[in-house]
């Protein structure tokens, strides 16, 4: 297992970098990439890149930085403040979870999502989930003034409070394991990539707005026309009572890696991947005996199914590592994967010269 992997994503889980508000999670990763003699740009929407020079197809490798959370919408005249949804906020799990109100580093607000007292709520309430538009944020403020004086104002980001921890030995469990930790085994793919002598040219990314819109990559992809895209995100883990009948993808079982996606709900998009990559990917596998999951869910999707219609077209694959507990402020993912699917990466990424043929016809 690589430490660097669970020193990464340990670090930035504990980094707020709500949908839009990335700039503090991007400036820490192109720090990492400097450190290890890597040159980074960065975008006008906030995408930061790495060019890795090679010959062949050329392959735009990304994960997302952005977490999901919460915009102050009003604040109310003692102070407790409303908020607005972004991205796909359970409003289930939101009771009495503690938030960051984002209004600079160094002087963040911690605030708590208010839950009605035991004692005095009412049967029918019990069982009652509270949405979104009612929910309240107490931070300590016994007016408007107060909070304005701490910096809150309306549109400032609220995220669930970063928490990074572990569970037994190999186990992450905290705030935004979507997607810190595709950007960790990135980080560790870079560090690989540096020194290589062959393969194919890679744009890796780390892209803004997944959770908000599923667009932050689409203008990226649109400068850099690749003719592979892969895709690195969580693959929905089905190891525990309430998953067993959604899938076989386990935790510290290896990689996913998904054979279709469809979101069902409001945005009708999804991947279905090209042939010849999940045929690559499939075979680097057995290869190297890596592990390699299969995936194919509805209710899942990730902003690679916009980056496939870019130009003519991209050769398109989702790839990932299995996670617990999606959207809520303790997701949980395995560092043996993580390591695992940066190995894959490697081999597979080395395997794609000039010859490799993207013919949906004829690429074995």
């Amino acid at each position: 297992m690589s430490a660097a992997i669970g020193d990464d994503l340990m670090d930035l889980m504990r980094i707020p970098g709500l949908s839009g508000h990335e700039d503090r999670v991007r400036r820490a990763i192109a720090k990492r990439l400097e450190s290890m003699g890597v040159k980074s740009t960065s975008d006008r929407l906030g995408n930061l890149v790495a060019h890795f020079p090679g010959d062949g197809p050329a392959v735009m490798l990304f994960a997302h930085m952005d977490q999901l959370g919460f915009i102050v919408r009003r604040i109310e005249a003692d102070g407790f403040i409303r908020l607005e949804r972004l991205g796909g906020v359970p409003e289930r799990a939101l009771a009495a979870q503690d938030v960051l109100i984002c209004v600079g580093e160094g002087r963040d607000v911690p605030g708590v999502i208010t839950n009605k007292s035991h004692h005095a709520t009412t049967a029918s309430e019990k069982y009652h989930v509270l949405p979104y538009a009612e929910v309240h944020v107490d931070a300590g403020f016994g007016s408007v003034g107060e909070a304005e004086a701490a910096g809150v104002r309306i549109g400032s980001p609220v995220v669930y409070r970063p928490f990074a921890g572990k569970l037994g030995a190999e186990l992450v469990c905290g705030t935004s394991v979507d997607d810190r930790a595709g950007c960790a085994a990135l980080l560790e793919v870079a560090r690989r990539l540096r020194n290589r002598k062959a393969g194919p040219p890679v744009h890796l990314a780390f892209t803004v707005q997944e959770e908000f819109n599923l667009r932050g990559a689409q203008p990226l992809a649109q400068v850099l026309q690749p003719e592979i895209a892969i895709q690195i995100d969580l693959m929905l883990a089905t190891d525990t009572p309430d998953m067993a009948s959604r899938g076989d993808m386990r935790l510290g079982g290896g990689p996913g890696m998904s054979l279709y996606s469809f979101h069902g709900r409001g945005t009708l998009n999804g991947v279905i991947p090209h042939p010849a990559l999940v045929d690559l990917f499939e075979k680097t596998a057995q290869d190297t005996g890596i592990p390699l999951q299969r995936s194919a869910q509805t209710g899942v999707l990730t902003d690679l199914s916009y980056v496939q219609l870019v130009g003519k077209g991209v050769a398109a694959l989702d790839l990932g590592f299995p996670m617990r507990y999606s959207h809520s402020a303790r997701e949980v993912c395995d560092l043996r994967d993580l390591t695992a699917l940066a190995d894959l990466l490697v081999a597979a990424i080395g395997r794609i010269g000039p010859d490799f043929s993207l013919d949906r016809d004829d690429y074995t």
